[in-house]
């Protein structure tokens, strides 16, 4: 599915881009290359058709590679989709373009809207209207694919003068608008997240998404939780393949455990599709929100039957590397917004 220039690209670079030795900057460029950028787009608008199921599929393969560069897709593949969403259609004509050729970056921070919606913290932008439009004061702690080069961030923001939150796209070059060094993570480190500081940073009216963030946000969550859990399908299916070239020539008790692991995990894929395709999720998050924590426990348990397989192997450098990326990526898959706790409190609610 992936073109081979670029699974040959993640292959080489998955190492790097986990530790931070690899150029963050070149990571989108690549993706665009290969057109990964483009599915689930209609053609009419500069995609390349198929749907949200195929787009999913498309961060799988990534992930299957390289859950860093799959980090990067996600978080420019939502914000297009925010933007194919949107009502305003100048915007998505100004952007999409560039959006789709890499040269700009899309960074979904919607993390702090999704968690206000559910109750769990407040909104932290804050907007003051303007002849023009807004001028914005707080900050977003956690965001991915702030490119240097030139990104635009979602965020949803608090009208200080009352009414709904509403959803702007703030383009980097915004005065007033301070990215941070990248934050310094345990692995995933060439994916360009580090931190907004907003300080009467105005932003004028052409760059709103929507001005109801609640409703803007039940309408993305299906395609920021779906594309999202494409990152635990790839890795899980690339332990299990690992399981499956260690058990080779064995007649190993984990063969069974693979083949269970297996058909448990594309039972889910196929269920995770049929809610994105059919508009289920919009109507009934819950079992989205079931999905993306089972996926997420699917890696998990993908990558420690891998360490079972593999043996005393998995701790040698010299045969190991491949898999202690796997490990820290497995770690990293549950606290993604919403988190896996998160989730479950939500599901109690």
């Amino acid at each position: 599915m992936l073109d081979l220039a670029l699974s040959q690209w993640l292959d080489t670079h998955a190492e790097g881009l986990d530790s931070g030795s690899s150029d963050p900057q070149v990571v989108l460029s690549q993706l665009a290359k290969a057109n990964v950028l483009r599915v689930g787009i209609s053609p009419f608008l500069g995609g390349s058709g198929k749907n949200l199921a195929d787009a999913v599929e498309m961060l799988a393969a990534v992930a299957s590679h390289s859950l860093t560069a799959a980090f990067v897709l996600w978080g420019q593949r939502t914000f297009i989709e925010y933007v194919l969403q949107s009502s305003n259609f100048a915007l998505r004509e100004r952007l999409l373009p560039f959006l789709l050729d890499g040269k700009l970056a899309g960074a979904t921070g919607l993390s702090n809207a999704i968690k206000f919606l559910s109750g769990i913290e407040a909104l932290q932008v804050q907007g003051s209207p303007t002849k023009v439009g807004w001028a914005l004061n707080g900050g977003l702690h956690w965001v991915t694919n702030l490119r240097r080069s030139g990104f635009v961030v979602a965020a949803a923001v608090e009208n200080t003068q009352g009414g709904k939150p509403f959803i702007l796209a703030i383009p980097g070059s915004t005065t007033g608008l301070t990215r941070s060094e990248d934050l310094q993570l345990m692995g995933l480190q060439s994916s360009n997240t580090a931190a907004l500081d907003l300080v009467q940073a105005e932003v004028g009216t052409e760059w709103l998404l929507h001005d109801d963030a609640q409703a803007f946000v039940q309408s993305a969550r299906p395609a920021f939780l779906g594309l999202q859990c494409g990152m635990s399908i790839g890795l899980a299916r690339r332990s299990l393949l690992e399981v499956e070239e260690h058990l080779q020539h064995d007649r190993s008790t984990l063969l069974e455990t693979l083949l269970n692991q297996r058909w448990q995990l594309e039972g889910m894929v196929t269920e995770l599709k049929r809610g994105l395709l059919n508009g289920r999720f919009r109507e009934q998050p819950a079992a989205l929100f079931c999905l993306r924590i089972s996926l997420a426990e699917a890696a998990a348990n993908a990558v420690q039957l891998e360490l079972q397989a593999s043996g005393g192997k998995a701790y040698l450098n010299e045969h190991g590397t491949g898999f202690a990326r796997r490990w820290r990526e497995s770690a990293f898959i549950p606290i993604v917004t919403p988190t896996l706790v998160q989730l479950r409190a939500q599901l109690q609610r």
